[in-house]
């Protein structure tokens, strides 16, 4: 199963990519996973993203594309992959492209997360980390069992310094302004799955389940 996940800050694509890396029993990858483990593997590619990214330049496409065929071209990634965070562009989707065709790999389905933008602000708002060991809560969705306390270590938990309203509205605008134009490209590679994400993720899982079988299927 090769897939790739989208969506808006706070559709909950990390908790989704989580539970379907199980279910199809393949390696959930993320770009920023992938930047990570190059610059502690000390790669070429990881010391080069690593030198950009401490001058405070942007990791261009092409580095994070070679990243990207590295890592798919690993052996857990054999019977298939979720990818996370990538492609981001336009430029990005059509060097994917190319790469699954060097790869010699066919693209499942592209899960896209529909959510509205009232939904995002009202999870994003409520949402609350520990400060210790990261777990992540929502005081509406998924509230800690004493408030204000991390059920796992009993550590305090915090809300992030931009997870307010007016900064979440500016990151819903940028994602919508950069991920149209990928919405249109996979729809018409006829890829595109659009998955209701306002209903409960149990329902959306099971809804994406079904949608990527029946894509398979056919």
């Amino acid at each position: 199963m090769h897939l790739i996940i989208m969506g808006a800050p706070g559709s909950g694509k990390g908790t989704y990519a989580k539970m379907l890396k199980d279910i199809f029993a393949v390696p959930h990858i993320s770009t920023g996973e992938m930047f990570r483990k190059a610059i502690k593997d000390g790669t070429e590619l990881g010391k080069l993203a690593q030198s950009l990214i401490d001058k405070g330049n942007f990791v261009p496409d092409e580095i994070t594309n070679e990243l990207v065929k590295q890592r798919l071209s690993e052996s857990d990634c054999k019977n298939g992959f979720l990818l996370d965070g990538y492609p981001r562009n336009i430029a990005q989707a059509k060097a994917f492209t190319e790469i699954l065709k060097e790869l010699n790999i066919n693209l499942d389905a592209v899960i896209n997360l529909n959510v509205t933008d009232e939904e995002i602000i009202k999870r994003i708002v409520n949402r609350r980390l520990c400060s210790k060991c990261g777990a992540g809560y929502n005081t509406i969705t998924m509230p800690p069992k004493k408030e204000g306390i991390c059920d796992l270590c009993n550590s305090p938990l915090y809300t992030r310094a931009d997870d307010n309203e007016e900064t979440v509205k500016v990151r819903l605008a940028v994602y919508n302004e950069q991920t149209k134009p990928l919405v249109q490209y996979y729809d018409a590679l006829n890829k595109l799955l659009n998955i209701n994400s306002n209903q409960s993720i149990e329902d959306a899982v099971k809804d994406i389940v079904k949608a990527v079988e029946d894509k398979c299927s056919h």
